[in-house]
């Protein structure tokens, strides 16, 4: 077929950033190779790639670098070999072999200071994966770290930053975190990822819908025209998994904020297919079989393991990954990352929305499954963090759609299983849960939320706080007004912030405060648009509940 060239970043701003992280996040989106002690070759085209030598790979490291999963001592490595990313079959033009790499971790730039080098294996099985887990480092401390090829002259990787989290009893300093979900592909360019890097935050919580499975203008942009184009059909096999990861990765603007921290990972839906519950289908015509659908998504689960900084504890057996984890960010923070997909019972009345009848309110019905409910709840009790923060995927707080005095609500969020939404509520009271904050993504709107634990009750005190980013690219440009923000906004008293535009949330954490800067896009149609500030929010510490900057 006849490729496009996402390799090449479309027009971004040229004016030189600030900070030695951005300028490493640029670099590693530009396919610049900084060298220290390796000798780096220059970066290859495509075209030059198919010229190199008998038994060479040309440049693999098209896809970028990344790190995750930070602990007080370490932190995961990430890398994918990719000579041809854009291979059918889905091997990025590897061949049906282990690779030998090396990695080396530093505290400059210039790797004159190493801490930790070592070699292992990109594995055939796992798509020419390279997951590092890299122990024994100092905490709370930032690194710089590369990848290369193994042998004399192997080509060298861009080079990314990543940090540990403090000593377990240590208060450390302030967090800048960011967060961000959903990235359509077609529906715009990437630039939020580029402006998100620029924030030079200290880690970045990814929500979910980091790829969309549909084939070219399947889903179409609200404004009636996509930008660029899926390559493949629909994604249902391992091999169209990874292309369709591998297109994604070749972006730029997701290469720099890969490249500028270390990322705690999440899915929702489109990671699979979209409003998928466990094993149920969106669509169950194309599945008569349960074992059809269950293929479609192991091949999915892998793909995503393959091409996110997860620990090995995270590879899927059989048809199932173990997602759901908590991390924990000194004295500061905890962050207990939820897995909304896999467990959860099918959305009520057949997924219709807005969905208003009794099935919803099943005390039975679960988003989240037994074992998970219970980890959550007694992770929540036994925190001796001043945040617990809950990164998850869907609308948690109750919102009302439908203007005026009808009700209506989206099955597939928290609201199409309230009796599990709140034992969680219950919870934060009864066990006095000090200062919970629910992240959320999924919607393609900048909201943010009390979170009563009666929420129809205006007399019922906040036990928490809800802040919901935008999409990346998701919907196309939006705009700050849209149809039904003022209705929403005057059902949903518990609603303090409506907004359609694009972006991501910059939150800054310290002992007494939380403020949480809702970052928007002027437009995603074009590539470069600059960032501002829509809205600001303060929760103070022991005190639950959004106060407007």
């Amino acid at each position: 077929m006849t490729l496009p060239e996402p390799l090449r970043s479309a027009p971004t701003d040229t004016g030189h950033p600030h900070g030695r992280r951005t300028v490493l996040g640029a670099a590693a989106g530009a396919g610049l190779l900084i060298a220290g002690g390796w000798s780096a070759s220059a970066a290859q085209t495509p075209a030059r790639q198919a010229k190199s030598a008998a038994g060479r790979l040309g440049n693999p490291f098209t896809l970028g670098v990344a790190s995750g999963e930070p602990t007080p001592d370490g932190v995961v490595l990430w890398t994918r070999l990719a000579p041809s990313p854009y291979a059918e079959d889905g091997r990025g033009g590897m061949p049906e072999r282990d690779v030998p790499v090396e990695w080396e971790i530093a505290e400059d730039d210039g790797f004159r200071r190493t801490v930790r080098r070592g070699r292992t294996y990109a594995v055939s099985q796992l798509g020419h994966s390279v997951h590092v887990e890299v122990n024994g480092l100092p905490s709370g401390r930032e690194f710089f770290y590369r990848f290369r090829l193994a042998g004399t002259g192997g080509e060298v990787s861009p080079v990314g930053v990543t940090r540990t989290a403090p000593a377990a009893r240590s208060w450390g300093t302030p967090l800048t975190m960011a967060f961000a979900s959903c990235a359509q592909y077609e529906h715009g360019w990437f630039t939020a990822y580029r402006r998100l890097a620029e924030e030079q935050p200290d880690v970045v919580l990814f929500l979910g819908d980091y790829i969309y499975e549909y084939a070219a203008n399947q889903y179409v942009s609200p404004s009636g025209n996509n930008v660029r184009d899926h390559m493949g059909p629909e994604t249902r096999t391992l091999a169209d998994y990874r292309l369709r990861h591998a297109q994604y990765k070749a972006d730029p603007d997701l290469q720099a904020a890969h490249a500028v921290a270390p990322w705690i990972v999440t899915w929702d839906d489109h990671e699979v297919e979209n409003n998928y519950a466990d094993l149920v289908a969106e669509e169950q015509e194309p599945y008569p079989t349960l074992e059809e659908f269950t293929a479609r998504r192991s091949a999915a689960y892998q793909a995503y393991y393959e091409n996110m900084p997860l620990r090995t504890r995270a590879r899927p057996t059989s048809a199932d990954m173990q997602l759901y984890r908590r991390l924990t960010w000194g004295r500061l923070a905890a962050f207990h990352v939820l897995d909304t997909r896999q467990y959860r019972d099918d959305q009520p009345g057949g997924d219709e929305f807005p969905a208003a009848g009794p099935e919803r309110d099943e005390p039975g019905r679960s988003i989240l499954g037994e074992q998970q409910e219970t980890w959550l709840l007694d992770g929540l009790e036994s925190s001796a963090a001043t945040w617990d923060v809950i990164g998850q995927q869907v609308m948690f707080h109750e919102h009302d759609y439908v203007p005026g005095v009808d009700r209506g609500f989206n099955p597939d969020s928290w609201d199409g299983y309230t009796a599990n939404r709140q034992r969680l509520l219950d919870g934060f009271a009864e066990r006095r849960v000090a200062n919970p904050v629910v992240l959320t993504g999924d919607v393609h709107k900048h909201y943010a939320a009390d979170l009563a634990r009666v929420a129809a009750d205006p007399d019922s005190a906040p036990v928490g706080v809800e802040l919901v980013c935008t999409s990346i690219t998701s919907g196309g440009d939006g705009g700050d007004v849209y149809p039904t923000r003022d209705s929403e906004l005057r059902d949903n008293p518990d609603l303090k912030l409506a907004n359609d535009q694009r972006g991501y949330v910059v939150a800054r954490l310290d002992r007494d405060e939380l403020r949480a800067d809702f970052r928007v896009l002027d437009r995603v149609s074009q590539p470069g648009s600059p960032v501002s500030t829509r809205a600001s929010f303060v929760v103070e510490a022991g005190r639950p509940g959004l106060q407007e900057a």
